[in-house]
């Protein structure tokens, strides 16, 4: 059989349609088992790890059987957070990810970090809160002594215990200060904490020279989330009050039913 009659004849069709059937199931199973192994579209909530201990996100991660793995990338001081617990993960809590995913975490330290007092004395209030503040210190009572010298900063105190420039204490505890006044004790405008959140009330206080006093928190508030969105709706001393004495408490209620919030007045139409 002659070349050009073998390319025209049914054999030569029949095999270049089997060829073509071949590749095609050969290609259709390729993909399928690809896909089986990449396992495309299909992906997992990552678990919460925040204010886990390291054992305890191994546990969860093997009970998740998602053959996750995570790496721990920073470690980094947060108030409310215990030694070797989980403070930040990326990708963050129900974040769809595939298998094998490496989970980035940033833990609190186990040894509480410490920093060096500064100068605090000798310098006005105004400017011990600002380092009060950079070298992560929280600000406690502010009480207040006779001097000469007016708002200036006498002494420092934690636990009722006088700490001096260059003493090592924990970081994110609070010091106490002693401020000097040359007239007695001294007024201050009484602010309006009314809707205000609790660090918002925190830092206005100290603005004005006063001290957080008791928080209470009503039956609207259950978890530790909930004091985050909670507002003040009421304080004492009231707010009616314009003047009070430097370094007075101020106790506020906190809550989440905004209609214990004073409701506007509505004037009726004549």
């Amino acid at each position: 059989m002659s070349l050009k009659k073998f390319f025209t004849s049914r054999a030569f069709f029949i095999q270049i349609i089997l060829a073509i059937i071949l590749v095609a199931i050969i290609i259709t199973f390729t993909l399928q088992r690809l896909k089986s192994y990449t396992r495309h579209g299909e992906s997992f909530p990552v678990p919460q790890l925040e204010g886990l201990s390291i054992n305890e996100v191994e546990t969860v991660i093997g009970q998740n059987n998602l053959n996750l793995k995570y790496k721990i990338i920073d470690s980094l001081y947060a108030n409310d957070a215990l030694p070797g617990t989980v403070i930040e993960q990326v990708p963050s809590a129900g974040f769809h990810v595939k298998q094998n995913r490496v989970i980035f975490l940033t833990i609190m330290p186990t040894m509480s970090e410490k920093v060096a007092l500064p100068k605090l004395t000798d310098i006005s209030f105004r400017q011990a809160l600002g380092l009060i503040e950079n070298c992560g210190l929280i600000l406690g009572k502010i009480t207040y002594e006779s001097s000469e010298y007016n708002n200036l900063v006498l002494k420092v105190e934690q636990d009722t215990t006088e700490i001096l420039e260059g003493d090592i204490i924990q970081k994110g505890s609070s010091v106490d200060l002693v401020i000097g006044t040359n007239s007695g004790v001294q007024d201050t405008p009484l602010p309006d904490l009314t809707g205000m959140s609790y660090l918002q009330a925190e830092e206005l206080l100290s603005s004005y020279m006063l001290n957080t006093g008791t928080v209470e928190w009503d039956e609207t508030i259950i978890s530790s989330e909930d004091t985050l969105f909670a507002f003040i709706w009421k304080q004492y001393p009231s707010k009616n009050i314009r003047l009070v004495s430097l370094g007075t408490s101020v106790d506020f209620w906190l809550t989440l039913d905004s209609l214990k919030l004073p409701q506007p007045v509505l004037k009726e139409l004549e």
